[in-house]
């Protein structure tokens, strides 16, 4: 696809970075966006500019389905930059740009549109939010594909067209997620590491540099 297109305010196309084998490099998880905390449906963020550190995100908010909320899996955008007008009717793009220019700030006019979006899509897969808790919680993916009845084939296709990225790319982003959620508690960060699951702090900071591009002390804001 082309180049995204933008306005003197607002860019109308959608990016995501995911890490690779996101993001979502990335959403995702404001890391979150990229590293946002998971959610019941763990839905992957999109914005109409992400940095690199988006990757990370899942959506604390996702009341919608990606897939339907965008008109395309998940997959099908990770680590590209697509025209919204390759996506949507170009007159819904173009009164999606006016909402957003007409807000106080970027970021708000794109969370009210996605909020009015939303409410016109599908609700998610419940299953989705049972695919977050259990990766969240630590299972392996043999086992939450068991739990939930599905064949680990079936659970990867789930999660790659629902996040972008398969149950262990998803299982590591959750993990940073919880690590991050330690770290910006004041929790140090070799027993953040122990608590969220790492085998230590050098793993820790592999992790948060291969996820997000960014060392630790700099995503976390020099902590």
């Amino acid at each position: 696809m082309g180049r995204a297109r933008s306005s003197p305010r607002a860019d109308s196309s959608t990016s995501r970075r995911t890490p690779s084998p996101t993001a979502s490099r990335a959403s995702p998880p404001s890391a979150p966006a990229a590293a946002g905390e998971p959610t019941s449906t763990g839905c992957t963020r999109y914005t109409a500019s992400a940095p690199r550190s988006t990757a990370a995100h899942v959506d604390r908010s996702s009341q919608s389905n990606p897939c339907a909320f965008l008109g395309v899996p998940a997959h099908e955008l990770r680590d590209r930059r697509v025209p919204l007008t390759d996506l949507w009717p170009t007159a819904d793009v173009r009164r999606a740009t006016a909402h957003v220019n007409a807000a106080p700030d970027p970021a708000t006019g794109l969370e009210t549109l996605a909020l009015h979006r939303a409410a016109d899509t599908d609700p998610p897969d419940p299953l989705l939010g049972q695919i977050v808790a259990a990766l969240h919680a630590g299972r392996p993916v043999a086992q939450t594909a068991d739990e939930l009845g599905l064949g680990v084939r079936q659970l990867h296709r789930r999660a790659l067209t629902a996040f972008g990225y398969g149950p262990k790319t998803l299982a590591r982003v959750l993990r940073l997620q919880r690590a991050l959620a330690l770290a910006r508690a004041d929790v140090p960060l070799a027993e953040t590491a122990a608590r969220a699951g790492y085998a230590d702090q050098a793993h820790l900071a592999r992790e948060v540099k291969d996820l997000t591009g960014l060392p630790p002390g700099r995503l976390l804001g020099g902590r």
